[in-house]
């Protein structure tokens, strides 16, 4: 252990990353807007600034923590430092901050107020932007944007997906989608990680909040609404009580559910239990057959759309089972109409989850039947936590209710779904206990909280190879070692970090404690349930008997599967980077897809520019940025005229250049 002296008092330290981990471990908060110990240190901000004695004012998030370091939080200084950083934030900032969704946890209001900043002595010079709705799941406002960068670096670098990034200099500096275009045009894949590390209101879960009470205000329909296993584990934070959690959480969002309208609340987890069945089945299959291995978990939509995007030539690898919340909705709308005596387009299924790509997902047609959604909205848990606020409900002092049924009925396998893991040990709970009619409850070895975890269990004499993995730059790492021969049988992948328990959707939280605790309490949600194993619920037997006939069936993939597609952008819709003005003009077509990105294919637009302008050739050449050629392993990718160039240097670029050219002078 070493000393360090922070405001004039001795505290110990050892392995803290940095500074601001050292003085954060002495109780002492020092304000931040681009500090998140998940990902790299970034020092934009500057608001974590503290006196360094003998080595004046430095940032305490990238400066390490030295044996013998004497250091001043706060003196007259660093406060009137961090008042004008804030100041000129608040200057270029939208102020609609009372109907801000992020009014609550804006960090921004939250620093004003600490600092003691009452008016801003700037003029807002900043032009005001269109706030960009185009995507089911997020709402990108860029007049609220402090350019801390958090949402840049989670999205390249936990998720490796890098829809958004710095744009332009100076005053004109923004973070947008590339070319300045819609999320929706992006390559995003909706998980909602960057509204989550936001600090403002500058990126936030899309809210079905009013389409939802309109719903429940129209007497000709009837509202049903389910709920995800990982909202009980975190609505009670919503309220200020991290220890409502589990069962009991859940009985008061029924009572809560009930008090505001809806007709029946039932449980996801039954869907979950129902999920297992398929997903064992067809694993066993597989497994057997030696045939589409590994199987990848299918229950994570933006781990789903990632498959489509980037690796299309292993959807054949993706379970074709629908998530819990695609199998909810497909069996409401199949049963429970002739139930309660109704027209099917007169029942109204809405769901609650932990996450934001699940409103991306309700939109897939083929989660649709006869052009009918089968799930109609989906809230988040901070949607729900506000509707029990707008109905006036007190959540700490609510009764507890039971869920309805049939849809309502679960296992312990249902709900540790929410976490990271969950999947693949209900999975094993199924296939074991198939295998060799042992009582097995838990499989440790597959929990924890690393991004990767591997195992390998004996079934049936023969080795099954398994993999958990959360966060999509795990999985691409995973899919890069299969490419390398590496072997599984079967692989859970979830794109938030911690599973659903994590999703963008929750509470918005920052210390990472808060995922365990969450984790917890589902397992011990699982532990405190009658029975454990998913093909033990007996309302998911009478499911079959009455409709699905069996595991596999041909009734249960109408209603409980769905197909994959690839979503790789084609070269058919370029974004003009230069246009020639000549009638006969070469084009060069350079892939801007992610995979030619992180080959290099930016850096390689510039040179082909700057060589198109030196060789005096700008009326006679057209350069655009496309997506893709469908080579992404080769990149970067390049068309010059007729001729594709993989692997492409400006050297070859020029050479392909001065050949086209010829053939149209």
């Amino acid at each position: 252990m070493k000393t360090i002296t922070i405001n004039e008092k001795k505290y110990t330290f050892d392995n803290e990353k940095n500074l601001l981990e050292v003085i954060r471990k002495a109780n002492i908060e020092l304000p931040t807007f681009c500090y998140h110990s998940e990902l790299s240190t970034y020092g934009a901000c500057r608001l974590c600034m503290v006196n360094v004695q003998g080595r004046g004012i430095l940032p305490a998030c990238s400066t390490p923590a030295e044996e013998g370091m004497v250091v001043v939080t706060n003196n007259e200084e660093i406060r009137e430092m961090r008042k004008m950083i804030v100041e000129l934030l608040l200057a270029n900032h939208n102020k609609d901050c009372t109907s801000c969704h992020k009014s609550e946890s804006c960090q921004l209001q939250t620093l004003a107020r600490r600092l003691g900043i009452h008016k801003v002595r700037f003029q807002n010079v900043r032009k005001p932007e269109p706030v960009d709705f185009s995507t089911p799941s997020i709402v990108r406002d860029a007049t609220k944007c402090v350019l801390c960068g958090d949402c840049v670096r989670f999205c390249e670098e936990i998720q490796t997906v890098g829809a958004i990034d710095f744009a332009h200099r100076g005053s004109n500096s923004a973070v947008c989608p590339s070319f300045g275009k819609n999320l929706e045009s992006s390559e995003c894949v909706y998980c909602g990680q960057c509204a989550r590390v936001c600090p403002t209101g500058a990126l936030t879960p899309k809210s079905d909040v009013s389409p939802v009470w309109n719903a429940l205000s129209n007497k000709n329909k009837t509202v049903v609404v389910a709920i995800a296993p990982a909202v009980r584990a975190a609505i009670g934070e919503a309220f200020g009580d991290t220890k409502e959690t589990g069962t009991s959480a859940a009985g008061k969002m029924v009572t809560a559910l009930r008090t505001m309208g809806f007709k029946k609340v039932f449980d996801i987890s039954f869907a979950a239990d129902m999920t297992i069945v398929e997903e064992s089945k067809e694993f066993a299959d597989r497994f057997s057959a030696g045939e589409k291995l590994p199987q990848f978990t299918s229950c994570c939509p933006a781990w789903v759309k990632f498959v489509e995007q980037y690796y299309p030539d292993m959807i054949e690898n993706l379970s074709s089972c629908r998530s819990p919340q695609g199998m909810f909705g497909s069996i409401a709308k199949k049963i429970l109409p002739e139930m309660y005596g109704i027209k099917k387009e007169d029942l109204v299924v809405v769901s609650v989850m932990p996450c934001t790509a699940k409103k991306f997902e309700i939109k897939r047609p083929e989660l649709s039947t006869d052009g009918i959604q089968d799930t109609d909205f989906v809230l988040t848990t901070q949607e729900l936590a506000r509707m029990i606020e707008e109905s006036g409900l007190t959540f700490s002092t609510l009764e507890r209710s039971a869920f309805d049924m049939p849809l309502g009925f679960k296992t312990g396998g249902g709900v540790i779904f929410g976490n990271s893991g969950g999947v693949t040990e209900a999975v094993l709970r199924n296939v074991l206990a198939k295998a060799d009619s042992n009582e097995v409850d838990e499989f440790s070895f597959v929990r924890g909280e690393d991004g990767i975890r591997e195992t390998s269990v004996k079934v049936n004499g023969k080795d099954l190879k398994v993999a958990v993995v959360h966060g999509l730059g795990n999985a691409r790492k995973v899919i890069r070692d299969i490419r390398a021969t590496k072997k599984y049988d079967l692989i859970e992948v979830m794109a938030c970090p911690g599973g659903c328990i994590g999703g963008a959707g929750q509470p918005v939280y920052k210390d990472l404690d808060v995922r365990k605790k969450r984790t917890k309490c589902l397992y011990e949600n699982d532990k405190v349930l009658e029975l454990h194993k998913p093909q033990d619920n007996p309302y998911v037997q009478k499911l079959y008997k009455d409709f699905l006939k069996e595991p596999g069936s041909h009734e249960a993939h109408e209603c409980l599967h769905a197909k994959h597609t690839s979503r790789k952008r084609l070269a058919e819709n370029p974004f003009t980077i230069h246009k020639g003005i000549d009638e006969k003009h070469l084009k060069i077509n350079v892939c801007f897809g992610t995979s030619c990105m992180l080959r290099g294919s930016q850096k390689l637009l510039k040179q082909i520019l700057e060589l198109v302008d030196k060789k005096g050739i700008k009326d006679t050449v057209e350069v655009q940025a496309s997506f893709c050629f469908e080579k992404c392993s080769k990149g970067p990718v390049v068309r010059i005229g007729s001729k594709v160039i993989t692997k492409c240097t400006v050297e070859l670029a020029e050479k392909a250049i001065d050949e086209e050219i010829k053939t149209i002078a």
